[in-house]
């Protein structure tokens, strides 16, 4: 802090490198993306920042690891347009994406118990196969999904000697169905493959439940560091939110 004192709060652009970790490439980067208010020039043309600066440097990093790269970006130039309602807003679409994530993983938990236990026999419709069309009707997904996920190994369907058309056996119609409720979860389809190839070989559901918890894991791992960020902005608005002082290229 002597140094902020001996320059009357001025800060350089390797004062906020240190500040973060980064480099003062970054902090240009930063600056030239919005996330860092304007910074005033010195007569030579050397960017001098503030401490207001530096604070914003620092809850825009702290802001990524929950929200996002893009929802941060957007909080922060919303921040120096003094458009605290958007902030807000975007804090509430990041809090409304989660939520969602979770009631996702939930209904995959809940419906993996009641698909998994019954028998290729149980799962079927009243017709012993069904078409393309008619599978992705039901699974509420376009026929295209359906062939991308046969394409990547998670769907064998059988093809009619005649005209080439897939057909969906009931082991294929179960196996789709957990599929779409993976995919919910926004599971990559390289994560899926071994799990449905393990209910294939051995009938269990271990593997599918350990990727669902690492899941929930990672859900409740996103959900800590969004409250951290949101306790970083709220101290940002208070000491630098619309009326509170001079603005960016001004000093703190």
């Amino acid at each position: 802090m002597g140094s902020d004192s001996a320059r009357g709060g001025r800060l350089r652009s390797v004062d906020l490198a240190r500040a973060a970790g980064i480099s003062t490439q970054q902090v240009r980067n930063y600056e030239e993306a919005g996330v860092l208010p304007p910074a005033a020039r010195t007569e030579s043309g050397y960017r001098t920042f503030t401490p207001r600066h530096r604070a914003a440097l620092l809850l825009y990093r702290c802001l990524v690891p929950g929200f996002g790269l893009v929802a941060a970006q957007r909080m922060m130039r919303a921040l120096h347009e003094g458009d605290v309602t958007q902030v807000l807003a975007l804090v509430d679409e990041g809090h409304a994406a989660q939520h969602q994530q979770r009631c996702s993983l939930r209904a995959a938990s809940e419906a993996l118990t009641a698909v998994a236990r019954q028998a290729p026999e149980e799962t079927a419709r009243p017709r012993t196969t069904l078409r393309i069309g008619e599978l992705a009707h039901q699974l509420g997904v376009r026929p295209s999904a359906l062939r991308v996920w046969e394409a990547a190994g998670l769907l064998v369907p059988r093809r009619e000697p005649d005209t080439g058309y897939r057909r969906f056996g009931p082991a294929e119609i179960r196996d789709a169905r957990l599929v779409a409720l993976l995919r919910q979860s926004r599971y990559p389809l390289p994560q899926i493959r071994p799990v449905l190839d393990g209910l294939r070989r051995t009938g269990s559901t271990e593997a599918l439940r350990a990727a669902l918890a690492r899941r929930e894991e990672e859900l409740t791992a996103t959900t800590r560091a969004m409250l951290e960020g949101a306790g970083q902005l709220h101290a940002y608005l208070r000491e630098y939110g619309p009326g509170t002082g001079p603005g960016p290229g001004t000093g703190a």
